[in-house]
């Protein structure tokens, strides 16, 4: 839990709250500045992206967050990030598909109602995984429903009575990015569309998914940018906790 969250449950007092807002909220380590206030803002800590960065500096960043938070996701990592942070953290778990590493000293109760998250086929589940993973380490019930894009709309339609009892649902889709309109109109739920740079030539690397989820005549549909699971992953967790009564 995040200090936010433990005060919340009555399990802390207002002091240590107030005590924790006293401390700096900014680690400088050189390279980076650590944003230490972000769980107390956001109810989870700051979100390393791995990519671009090194071993060693993706490492240090999460152990920095770790000496002061309960949970830490790194996204857009590889094998090596991974092996760094490892050896510093022992269990930290690396979700190769997804690329991205989570820690938690003492793992969530999931909060109330499920998060859905589609795949349109095996080529998207990097993102779709990356979604999952955001989700779950944020503390929600995620139920995965893979390869189930509209070349075989018998495959969505077997699975209607799961999607449809989800509280949200993150559609992911490449090619010509067809499946959150097909749901949305199946739905009376929150999708959130997450366009794949999966497809030909045409899908100019996930343009083609973007526009036709940004243009979808399907109600109820918001669109995240191409690739990005992490950001359809955290705004499913907020949406989840807002109807859990959490977010004020």
């Amino acid at each position: 839990m995040t200090l936010l969250e433990e005060f919340r449950a009555g399990r802390i007092s207002g002091e240590k709250v107030l005590h924790a807002f006293q401390a700096a909220p900014v680690a400088d380590l050189g390279f980076a500045r650590v944003d230490l206030h972000r769980s107390l803002r956001k109810g989870f800590p700051e979100v390393i992206f791995g990519e671009g960065k090194t071993c060693e500096q993706v490492a240090e960043i999460a152990m920095k967050i770790v000496q002061r938070d309960h949970r830490l996701l790194v996204t857009r990592i590889d094998a090596e990030h991974a092996r760094a942070v490892r050896k510093k953290l022992p269990k930290a778990v690396h979700h190769q598909t997804a690329r991205c590493i989570t820690f938690e000293k003492n793992p969530l109760r999931p909060r109330p109602g499920t998060i859905a998250v589609l795949a349109a086929g095996t080529s998207d589940l990097p993102v779709a995984e990356e979604a999952a993973v955001t989700a779950q380490i944020m503390g929600n019930k995620v139920e995965r429903i893979y390869d189930i894009g509209v070349a075989g709309l018998h495959r969505l339609l077997n699975r209607l009575e799961a999607i449809q009892s989800a509280h949200v649902i993150i559609a992911v889709a490449g090619m010509e990015g067809a499946l959150p309109s097909v749901v949305a109109g199946l739905v009376n739920k929150p999708i959130i569309a997450v366009p794949t740079s999966v497809g030909y030539g045409a899908n100019f690397g996930g343009l083609a998914a973007l526009l036709a989820m940004l243009n979808s005549c399907g109600s109820g549909l918001t669109v995240v940018n191409i690739n990005n699971g992490f950001g359809a992953g955290y705004a499913a967790s907020q949406i989840n906790a807002l109807a859990a009564g959490e977010l004020k």
